[in-house]
């Protein structure tokens, strides 16, 4: 299904606000800050992770612990599935902040 710029513009806003407020509303200790289309959680330990709205490639990227995901839209279903691994962004997210952690993540939307 091919997504037009308008339409992958607001479900990746929608989703990248809502990713925002579950880390504020976490008990994750992290500095979160969404600006211009980038989400970035810094850790105490100054580990970085960054999410961004890639509007040419019409996906949601991010970077953490040295691997990179590609996350493309599903408007139907509001999901956001790397094509490469079949990982879901809130997964994904969940999973490496754990393993950071060394506890349970859990983010709600």
């Amino acid at each position: 299904m091919t997504v037009s710029e308008a339409e992958f513009e607001k479900a990746a806003d929608k989703e990248l606000n809502a990713l925002r407020r579950a880390l504020d509303d976490s008990a994750i200790d992290a500095e979160v800050e969404l600006e211009m289309g980038i989400l970035s959680i810094e850790l105490p330990d100054g580990a970085k992770y960054i999410i961004n709205s890639h509007r040419a490639a019409r996906q949601i990227w991010m970077a953490a612990e040295r691997e990179a995901w590609h996350f493309d839209p599903d408007l139907s279903t509001g999901r956001w599935t790397a094509s490469k691994s079949g990982d879901e962004l809130w997964s994904a997210l969940e999973r490496v902040l754990s393993k950071k952690l060394g506890r349970g993540v859990t983010l709600r939307s």
